[in-house]
């Protein structure tokens, strides 16, 4: 049985008898993701602090790119989604969910229990996550929440959001509640021939790895899931790309310059090091607010 739930790497377990899916222990979710330096919830998912949370909202996509590829990761963003709030960055950590297209003998022994549904995970969520949903991208049936339960993620559990490898239902209910959300598609049908195979596990998002606790970013052009291990050194190389781009748009403001002596780093030493005092003052300035 455990083999049909095994692709990552041998560590889902049978779950104590009062739950109904598989699941990583504590032990296994703090030693899958063991390069955390942040605190972690309860369950050993790590807490990427609100603080770098809140800094990460200024970032783009492309702060990012700069930064994560060339750390090893190299397959966390994916992109073509449908985006329900285009003009709005959504920034929180990720609590992810999986699920498989329905099979009768895995039916049997997940829902020994009790039936699982996706209010199960729901009921789970903290303030600032990111409902993050592996539906093999399934459009029709596999519509993970309507604008009742997107309207309890946004409103009582205080979520940052919705990704979702499948659809949503709704969207005209759901378009009028301030929340962040990516889908696949609108479809009026709901969530059914699936079953739920795992809460706070690896999962895949397109061509994008997530884990438990990532950093999701997302903004027009798509989501990025940063390893928390990496959210400190992104935000902070993203001041620094947003105040050197403040300066040089200063500098093509004046007029006197061509965009070959400034862009994108200054020919002139006068005017270089007069970049790197504006750019050590800044950061100092951006510093004392946090």
């Amino acid at each position: 049985m455990r083999a049909l739930l095994l692709p990552l790497a041998a560590v889902l377990c049978l779950p104590p008898a009062h739950a109904q899916l598989y699941k990583l222990t504590r032990e296994q979710l703090i030693e899958l993701t063991a390069q955390n330096p942040f605190e972690r919830f309860p369950d050993g998912r790590p807490k990427v602090p609100n603080d770098l949370m809140e800094r990460a909202r200024g970032m783009s996509a492309e702060d990012v790119f700069a930064v994560i590829p060339g750390r090893g990761f190299r397959n966390q963003y994916e992109d073509g989604f449908q985006t329900l709030r285009p003009k709005q960055k959504m920034v929180g950590r990720a609590f992810t969910v999986q699920f498989m297209p329905a099979r009768p003998d895995l039916d049997a022994v997940v829902n020994a229990k009790g039936r699982v549904y996706n209010q199960t995970a729901l009921d789970m969520l903290q303030p600032g996550d990111v409902l993050v949903v592996e539906l093999f991208g399934k459009e029709a049936d596999g519509t993970i929440v309507g604008d009742n339960l997107f309207y309890y993620m946004a409103r009582t559990a205080r979520c940052a959001g919705l990704v979702v490898d499948g659809g949503i239902r709704d969207l005209e209910g759901i378009s009028e509640i301030d929340m962040p959300a990516y889908f696949r598609k609108a479809h009026p049908s709901y969530l059914t021939n699936v079953t739920i195979t795992g809460i706070n596990i690896p999962v895949r998002i397109g061509n994008a790895t997530v884990m438990p606790g990532d950093l999701v970013f997302g903004d027009a052009e798509g989501v990025y899931f940063i390893p928390p291990q990496l959210v400190r050194q992104t935000v902070d190389a993203a001041d620094t790309t947003h105040i050197h781009d403040e300066w040089t748009r200063k500098m093509f403001d004046t007029g006197k310059y061509k965009s070959s002596e400034i862009y994108g780093s200054p020919k002139d030493p006068a005017l270089k090091k007069e970049y790197e005092e504006y750019l050590k003052k800044r950061l100092e300035e951006i510093r004392k607010k946090q």
